[in-house]
């Protein structure tokens, strides 16, 4: 980005140049259009404006992705067959196909972003997720107010790692960033599983006759079918396992693996250097002499 004069059309003759063609390519057909000028004003334009502006920015990307760049420019030639112009898309093929892609890390709010979201009200006792109670400080200023969000009231928009139920976002629409919040009973289950386990404790839970299954109790499920998946198959005193219980605890197992960690490399070998031999015998020291200029023009 460099900055440019004013009134200075001709220091960004290249974004003057896009603009002119979004004009000519795209806002001349919109209902509404005023033109540049007077003359090329529609007769009762402004009656005619009934998009709002999101309404416009929605049209506006649409006609980006399906016209622009698919449309031939002048200023993308192919560098083997200058008489052929290529497409933005076209160009940018060709380029991935040379240089490949620039990898780009995601930052902590644009990995919490790409996780699975829901909606859930910030109640006093926190947000309730599947049995599960999540609550901290960070939560106050949630309790009970509007979340911002069109057409969803008090309910918040939260998001969850369905591979680790220990802590959940909440996204601030008022302001940036998310408020993290932690499981209440985490402490009871220090041993990180998914939502994949918890689901099938609770349907665990519900087969033995539970009408109302608490946290409490998926979570004591949850320990004993960790605590089962730890002991030998041949004790004769565990219920076996299922299939089931089996594939979750797999599941379970291969999410909370830690990658293995990379031994060092080795460094080249050592030259093996012959022993320091003791030598007290110093050499005789001949100073070297000091060069004079003139003396050696002298010789010249």
């Amino acid at each position: 980005m460099q900055p440019a004069h004013k009134d200075e059309p001709t220091d960004k003759p290249i974004v003057e140049r896009t603009l002119g063609s979004v004009k000519t390519l795209f806002a001349q057909y919109v209902t509404g259009y005023l033109g540049s000028s007077v003359e090329n004003r529609g007769k009762n334009a402004e009656q005619n404006a009934v998009f709002s502006l999101q309404e416009l920015q929605d049209l506006l990307d649409e006609w980006i992705v399906v016209a622009w760049q698919n449309r031939p420019h002048d200023g993308l030639r192919d560098p083997l067959n200058p008489q052929r112009k290529l497409t933005p898309n076209e160009k940018y093929a060709s380029m991935l196909a040379v240089s490949g892609y620039i990898p780009a890390p995601l930052s902590s709010d644009q990995y919490i972003a790409l996780l699975p979201s829901l909606y859930r009200t910030v109640t006093a006792a926190g947000i309730t997720i599947d049995y599960r109670v999540y609550d901290s400080d960070a939560l106050d200023p949630a309790r009970g107010e509007i979340s911002g969000v069109p057409g969803k009231g008090v309910q918040w928009q939260v998001h969850y790692d369905p591979y680790d139920v220990s802590r959940i976002w909440v996204r601030n629409h008022h302001g940036e960033g998310y408020l993290m919040a932690h499981w209440t009973q985490l402490q009871t289950a220090p041993q990180p599983f998914g939502s994949a386990l918890w689901e099938h404790a609770r349907q665990l839970e519900t087969s033995r006759g539970e009408r109302r299954t608490s946290q409490e109790a998926i979570t004591a499920a949850v320990e004993d079918l960790l605590g089962r998946a730890s002991v030998a198959p041949e004790s004769p005193r565990r219920r076996r396992r299922t299939a089931k219980d089996r594939r979750v605890i797999a599941r379970t197992r291969a999410a909370a693996e830690l990658p293995p960690t990379v031994p060092p490399a080795a460094g080249p070998p050592t030259p093996h250097l012959p022993p320091e031999e003791d030598d007290d015998d110093i050499a005789d020291v001949i100073p070297l002499p000091v060069f004079d200029a003139e003396k050696e023009a002298d010789t010249w």
